[in-house]
């Protein structure tokens, strides 16, 4: 069975796509911690962060370009927001997928783990 961010890039399974270009895709999260709260994926499975061949690094910086680019559209760009990638089960990761979340909209806490 497909990951569930693999079927959505695939269009298998419906989302609000509010960025795509050959590389990356994104959308809000189904289960919002913020305000705003965005995944941004690459379209290419990579099961997390620790995965990453050195010729995909790259797309890490890409990722961040478009979490930037869409901050500004959701209008958290000024005040401040965060971008988190978990990696494994006990960095929190729930779906084997690489993905980075765009968390705004409100004061986040001070704190992390």
């Amino acid at each position: 069975m497909e990951c569930i961010f693999c079927q959505i890039v695939a269009g298998k399974v419906p989302s609000e796509i509010l960025y795509q270009d050959e590389e990356v895709i994104a959308f809000p999260d189904i289960n919002p911690e913020a305000p705003v709260h965005l995944i941004i994926i690459p379209k290419r499975h990579i099961p997390s962060l620790a995965h990453l061949s050195e010729w995909e690094l790259p797309i890490i910086g890409h990722m961040v370009d478009i979490a930037n680019q869409l901050a500004k559209r959701k209008g958290v760009s000024e005040s401040g927001y965060r971008l988190v990638i978990s990696c494994g089960k006990e960095g929190g990761q729930l779906v084997p997928h690489l993905h980075m979340h765009l968390l705004g909209g409100r004061k986040l806490s001070d704190t992390l783990g």
